[in-house]
């Protein structure tokens, strides 16, 4: 019986170690896979999000769950780890957007679009919330009369001043800190810019390099920039920026 119970008790010990080793296993594999929960709950807020804009829009955790499972299920399979969990983004994205922008107002597609590039670039410390701050509000809580150019709107000084003052990114560098006095060196050029049909697809005197040196935030740097100058032209400017982000197919 003492026998017995010690080849029992070694079994028993066995099957524990051999769980232990499993368990640790699955973990560092589900670990692997985090970056497909990170993008799922990104988009999910998007579309929570999106409900303050109209009660219409309002998509249940349900439905979504079963999108996200659709993805993980028809994308596409590979052999390394890192490239599945790519096609499960990828299809992931490229299914919700499809499912919520049948739903949405023409007008606010490109909301979507760019909360979802937004949103994504936060998640990955490109972005922080206050960058998209200025974005949104520009110079509209600044109160500086100082205007240098007499050729410039108002408005526009204003923007121009909230860039020069805000610290972009991760590494809080002050991009544009320098933008007031680099008008006045190269006048004639940017007030050619200002005057652009298209200034989205112009070069911008002086920062054009600099903006596409950074890799990461340089599109957003590029779209601020737009935003402030030239408001008229932010929403193609936005269609880029999102081409840029999530790429050719959300465009």
């Amino acid at each position: 019986m003492l026998a017995n119970i010690k080849l029992k008790s070694r079994e028993v010990n066995d099957k524990l170690v051999e769980a232990r080793e499993k368990t640790l296993e699955i973990g560092e594999k589900r670990e692997q896979f985090r970056p497909v929960a990170a993008r799922g709950a990104v988009l999910y807020f998007c579309i929570v999000e999106m409900i303050q804009i109209n009660w219409m829009y309002n998509t249940s955790l349900q439905q979504f769950l079963g999108l996200f499972y659709y993805s993980i299920e028809k994308s596409q399979k590979a052999q390394l780890v890192k490239d599945r969990v790519q096609n499960i983004i990828q299809a992931l994205t490229k299914k919700v957007y499809r499912y919520i922008n049948r739903g949405l107002f023409e007008r606010d597609k490109v909301t979507f679009k760019l909360m979802m590039s937004f949103k994504i670039l936060i998640k990955a410390s490109i972005l922080t919330s206050a960058d998209v701050g200025v974005f949104l509000k520009a110079g509209s809580g600044i109160d500086d009369r100082n205007k240098k150019y007499n050729w410039m709107d108002q408005k526009v000084w204003l923007n121009i001043v909230a860039l020069s003052k805000h610290k972009f990114g991760n590494d809080h560098s002050f991009f544009y800190k320098e933008l007031p006095e680099r008008i006045g060196r190269l006048e004639k050029e940017w007030r050619k810019f200002f005057d652009e049909n298209e200034p989205e697809n112009s070069i911008i005197p002086d920062f054009e390099e600099k903006i596409a040196a950074d890799q990461n935030i340089g599109h957003f740097l590029h779209l601020c920039l737009i935003r402030s100058v030239r408001e008229d032209r932010t929403v193609l400017a936005c269609n880029q920026f999102i081409k840029k982000v999530l790429g050719d197919y959300f465009t």
